[in-house]
């Protein structure tokens, strides 16, 4: 370690809610800011995900913002017209202030490798200014995944002569009027695409991988486990985790209900190929298009881990609880069956705790031999 490297207990990278709630709890279990606890964020700004958002989701279209610890989400009649972005934004930077949480950013995370009986967390500015190093005893990783926008290879896809597009770089439904539209994706992000498009674009066409399911109802306590359970049970064996909405389905919320009306909800099987004017099916279907979006999801923003070499043969970091097997001083959290807001605030709790029960047992072991020595 460098004369510049600090020490700290615990470093969380991260303030998105999986972050925010893990911080919170770590200062209620005593990790005091500075050589107690630093938190870590990509972003200028606070906000998560949720800061990148399109202006175009109000907070009216949004079926529910989840409390953060300790607070309660209450946004007043004209919040519902702002960006869900904005309203978002400032309900964590006053979460932020009020449990005095002193985020750090923009601060980007290039690596984090052991050093003895540490992990050494390297960072530098998204600006590129000089890097800072911590030495700290646990860490907690709650990058999420917005940063790592998946986009599956599917043949022909260079020779597209139309517009390609990842949801992360959707905006609005404006730019799209007139336009033939093929939107790829069954989740909520498809959901919004079409929700606005069908009625400014000149045709649209839904392609999914699996058919989708609608549930009705909310995403109460007994589902909530349900989806805990069935994603961590990939995580345990060493797999990449599933998707949550492959688990729960898609509600009925505001945006699916606008789509419906808008008759967008006509979904096609995956297409075979791409082609320059559109994409086709090899029993001869077609359809012609200008632009495709692909809203395929995300992928954990985990490449800074690699220098501890976690990665089972499955492709996926092994598990348990929000605790890596092979590094028992890092926990993932708003990674498997936290990657969702039903169970980040929860994880968070137990990842702080596991922390605080390891440094507990470690600080003991350490005050007994030197009781020991003395002696």
């Amino acid at each position: 370690m460098g004369s510049q490297t600090r020490e700290v207990d615990v470093v969380v990278i991260g303030a998105g809610q999986a972050g925010l709630s893990s911080a919170y709890f770590l200062r209620r279990f005593g990790f005091a800011p500075g050589t107690g606890l630093v938190v870590l964020d990509a972003d200028a700004r606070p906000g998560g995900a949720w800061q990148h958002r399109p202006g175009s989701l109000t907070l009216s279209k949004v079926h529910g913002i989840f409390d953060l610890p300790g607070s309660h989400f209450r946004p007043t009649e004209a919040d519902q017209a702002r960006t869900a972005a904005a309203v978002v934004s400032d309900y964590y930077g006053a979460y932020e202030r009020r449990y005095d949480l002193r985020v750090r950013r923009p601060v980007q995370v290039r690596s984090v490798r052991r050093a003895d009986a540490r992990l050494l967390v390297s960072a530098s500015g998204t600006d590129g200014t000089p890097g800072e190093e911590w030495a700290a005893r646990a860490v907690v990783n709650a990058t999420g995944t917005w940063r790592r926008p998946y986009w599956p290879y599917y043949p022909g896809a260079s020779d597209f002569a139309g517009r390609q597009l990842h949801y992360a770089d959707y905006h609005g439904p404006a730019e799209f009027a007139g336009q033939r539209v093929v939107v790829v994706g069954g989740g909520l992000s498809a959901m919004q695409v079409l929700s606005e498009i069908a009625d400014v674009a000149a045709s649209t066409a839904w392609v999914t991988r699996r058919p989708p399911e609608f549930r009705d109802g909310e995403i109460n306590p007994d589902v909530g486990r349900e989806v805990v359970a069935k994603v961590e049970e990939r995580v345990r064996a060493g797999l990449p985790p599933a998707s949550v909405v492959s688990v729960t389905g898609l509600a009925y919320t505001p945006v699916v209900l606008e789509a419906l009306r808008k008759g967008a909800l006509d979904r096609l099987p995956m297409f075979d190929r791409i082609i320059a004017d559109g994409v086709v099916w090899n029993d001869g279907r077609r359809v012609n298009a200008d632009v495709i979006i692909w809203a395929t999801g995300f992928r954990a923003v985990i490449g800074h881990l690699a220098p501890l070499r976690l990665r089972e043969s499955g492709g996926g970091i092994r598990m348990d609880g929000t605790r890596a097997v092979a590094e028992p001083r890092l926990h993932l959290v708003g990674y498997g069956p936290s990657a969702s807001t039903v169970g980040a605030n929860r994880a968070g709790r137990a990842a702080a705790g596991e922390i605080r029960d390891l440094l507990a047992a470690e600080d003991e072991s350490l005050q007994s031999e030197r009781g020991a020595r003395v002696g």
